[in-house]
């Protein structure tokens, strides 16, 4: 927007106030301000986006299903007698597209910013900060996200995440070595999976920095094959080195190059005989499918997710939405986790509309998403809140509100549950160096 037209804007708005009289305050819902819905139509205007056709990470199925859900609530009534607007935006991986796409959720009107991905919170936050626009169900890969005011986490992020897979590794490996981008984002990685082993009296494991948009890592599985970590359990007894095979675990945290890298590790003498493991979203039920589900490189993996394993018949509902409002979307895959976090935001959104009086603008939605009752999910996550009283206050994550993780395994190619409900990282969090 050029300064001439913000001058015309805040004028005409300022005239607007001072004839008409109808508002004590043009924040409360008065004007075509940002935030707020549109009302020449009756709709609510949101906006999701992740990145697109990128080297590193991509997370296309995350905007489809947003648009998939609007499809789907305004054919069945729209939300509290609103239609959903569904804006979307691809930030290309870097702080410029960020910026772009948050700036374009202000000047369109968005009243939240729902079930996104994006690496650069120290871009996109301030810019909806000051613009008033919650951000409901981010993807958990920023710092901001997680102490933000205006954000509203639905899950633990990679925090919970890592820390959680270094629960599940401390008691089945010997060694444990670490695979992760040689990113700012992947150096707090390392701190997570250990704080986890630790909890189990493990030593650290071995960190192994990695490109993300790398086409062979031949060099780093070699590194972390032969990787091992110094005190605690690990190694073997005579501290050479000389641990099983089969007591080696190599977890590698790379996003759609995680997969590169294990075909590069499983072409290493020794590295079929180790155990592999990841994160879901580096991870997944149709990466599976692709390698040779049973007969897959994956086949004894382990894995931790935020969510119930995709097979779950927990997921029917948004599995239905997909058949009925994407059907031959190829973009929305249904395991992953970043399709299956939108579904989720949308259906914290959805309660928050429920409980929107009178105008719905970004303020309105944040006061509701402050005060209503937790949010039901359909047993997908904890119910989700965010009243004070409701916050974990995890040391530097004062808005996290769900530290809950699953165990996982690829067991004849499906990846299983292997332990009943949720694991709460909680305690792993708080005991995490840097309170990551």
């Amino acid at each position: 927007m050029t300064a001439r037209r913000r001058k015309r804007s805040a004028w005409t708005l300022t005239a607007f106030a001072a004839t008409t009289g109808v508002c004590a305050s043009l924040l409360s819902g008065c004007g075509m301000l940002p935030g707020d819905a549109r009302a020449d139509d009756g709709s609510v205007t949101v906006m999701t986006w992740a990145p697109q056709g990128t080297r590193a990470t991509n997370m296309p199925g995350m905007p489809a299903m947003a648009e998939a859900y609007a499809r789907w609530v305004n054919a069945t009534g729209g939300i509290n007698g609103h239609t959903l607007r569904v804006l979307t935006c691809n930030d290309h991986n870097d702080s410029v597209g960020a910026a772009r796409c948050a700036n374009r959720a202000r000047e369109e009107g968005a009243v939240a910013v729902v079930g996104s991905y994006s690496q650069h919170g120290r871009t996109f936050m301030p810019a909806l900060e000051s613009a008033g626009i919650p951000y409901i169900g981010g993807y958990g890969v920023t710092d901001e996200e997680f102490t933000s005011p205006f954000s509203y986490p639905v899950n633990g992020g990679q925090t919970a995440l890592l820390a959680g897979n270094g629960r599940q590794l401390a008691d089945r490996c010997e060694r444990v070595s670490l695979v992760r981008p040689d990113t700012v984002a992947g150096d707090r990685l390392p701190d997570l999976l250990n704080a986890g082993l630790a909890g189990n009296g493990h030593g650290p494991a071995t960190d192994v920095r990695a490109p993300e948009d790398a086409s062979s890592y031949t060099d780093q599985a070699r590194r972390a094959l032969a990787g091992v970590p110094s005190g605690g359990s690990g190694g073997a007894e005579d501290g050479s080195g000389g641990a099983d095979a089969d007591k080696v675990c190599v977890t590698a945290v790379l996003g759609g190059r995680t997969d590169t890298f294990f075909d590069s590790f499983r072409r290493l003498e020794g590295g079929t005989e180790a155990r592999i493991a990841s994160v879901l979203g580096s991870v997944r039920q149709s990466l599976v499918d692709a390698t040779g589900g049973p007969d897959s490189r994956w086949e004894g993996a382990y894995a931790t997710g935020w969510y119930p394993a995709s097979s779950d018949t927990r997921w029917g509902p948004m599995r239905e939405v997909i058949r009925e409002h994407a059907f031959g979307d190829n973009r929305i895959d249904p395991d992953d986790p970043g399709v299956q976090t939108t579904w989720v935001a949308y259906t914290v959104l959805r309660a928050a509309l429920e409980n929107t009086g009178g105008a719905v603008t970004a303020r309105s939605v944040q006061r509701a998403l402050e005060t209503m009752p937790p949010v039901d999910t359909g047993g997908l996550t904890p119910k989700l809140s965010w009243r004070y009283e409701d916050l974990l206050a995890v040391r530097d994550h004062p808005r996290l509100v769900n530290s809950m993780v699953t165990f996982q395994q690829v067991r004849k190619g499906r990846l299983t549950q292997v332990r009943e409900g949720f694991v709460d990282v909680r305690d792993t969090l708080e005991a995490s160096p840097d309170g990551r």
